[in-house]
C-alpha cells in the first residue's frame, strides 16, 4: 500500500491527533492513505469516530513499541 503522507502525532493528546489527520487529509486526494502516528490512549477511539463521521475509511491501526499507527484512506 502506498502511503501520500505520513503524520506524528506522537506526544499530542486529545483533541490534537484527529485535528492533525483531519489537516494532513485536507492535503491529499480523495483515494490517498494517511499514516498516523499517536501515542494518546484516547486516540483509538477518536480516529475511527473521526473517520466514520468525515467519511474516510479507517483501514487498519497496529500498535508497535508503545505507540499506534493509524491508516486512514480519504473519502
Amino acid at each position: 500500500m502506498v502511503v501520500a503522507l505520513e503524520i506524528d502525532a506522537l506526544g499530542l493528546r486529545c483533541p490534537l491527533p484527529v485535528l492533525r489527520a483531519r489537516k494532513a487529509l485536507a492535503q491529499i486526494d480523495p483515494g490517498g492513505v494517511l499514516r498516523l502516528w499517536a501515542d494518546d490512549p484516547m486516540a483509538m477511539i477518536d480516529i475511527p469516530h473521526f473517520c466514520r463521521e468525515a467519511g474516510h475509511e479507517f483501514i487498519a491501526m497496529e500498535e508497535r513499541d508503545g505507540a499506534q499507527f493509524y491508516l486512514i484512506r480519504r473519502g
